[in-house]
């Protein structure tokens, strides 16, 4: 039997009284394309973060290529991934090509300058954008282009597994369709394991392989892109077609 590459095993997280996560059981296979959706506040992005360490477990367990994450030798694990942020996240004070090259420039990953700015701008090229955006600012961009730098600087050190949190927010709709076949194609031909968080219907139908949808903690649906608008299941009907009757409240 294939070991997924990520796996989230009754996994739980509180705040205080505030339970999030409530068991989420959840398989993610390799070279898989998986799109987490969910309301506000479900915990969707938590995931990602209980993946990276980057919050503690309440309890429960997360393998990742069948390893315990919590055991494993930090840098080590952590140079397995790569990460497109929702907000973009670039250092306003680096030039584009140093915030593409930010892993490539320090830690287990370093290279030589000159070989971090090449790979910087091959990575660059592959999102669209032309050299000479390299020695920019963040400021000197449009939406869509700091878009494109964080997805470059995302796939920089070749990474395994790629998270990919709300890659098309603030994106005008054409934006967003350029971003969504670029995270797709990309994820294709690294052969990368891909774990998207999204609001956005039309990112989940360009990008996903199969859809997870959290709701009370609990992944309430999980199946093929294909099966979303047959599912049979009242709450992920009622959250594709954003309906505001049925089983999920919203809140006035």
């Amino acid at each position: 039997m294939t070991t997924p590459m990520i796996q989230f095993q009754d996994v739980h997280k509180s705040f205080g009284n505030n339970h999030v996560l409530r068991g989420v059981n959840l398989d993610v296979m390799k070279g898989e394309s998986m799109v987490i959706i969910g309301g506000s506040g479900t915990g969707k992005s938590v995931l990602i973060k209980l993946v990276l360490g980057l919050l503690p477990i309440t309890s429960g367990k997360i393998l990742v290529d069948g390893h315990d994450t919590t055991k494993d030798e930090r840098d080590a694990f952590l140079a397995r991934f790569g990460m497109l942020f929702q907000g973009g996240a670039l250092f306003d004070s680096l030039p584009v090509w140093k915030n593409v090259a930010f892993r490539l420039l320090r830690g287990s990953l370093k290279r030589p300058k000159d070989e971090a700015r090449a790979i910087a701008i091959e990575k660059l090229r592959r999102v669209g954008l032309k050299e000479r955006v390299a020695d920019l600012y963040p400021a000197e961009l449009s939406g869509g282009m700091q878009k494109r730098v964080g997805l470059a600087r995302a796939i920089a050190a070749e990474p395994e597994i790629i998270f990919f949190d709300e890659p098309t927010t603030g994106l005008d709709p054409i934006m967003s369709g350029v971003i969504n076949e670029l995270v797709r194609e990309i994820v294709v031909e690294m052969g990368a394991t891909a774990m998207t968080i999204t609001h956005d219907m039309s990112s989940v139908r360009a990008i996903a392989d199969r859809v997870a949808m959290i709701h009370e903690g609990v992944v309430q649906w999980q199946g093929p892109v294909g099966d979303l608008d047959n599912s049979g299941d009242p709450y992920l009907d009622q959250f594709i077609n954003a309906r505001a009757e049925g089983p999920i409240e919203a809140v006035r």
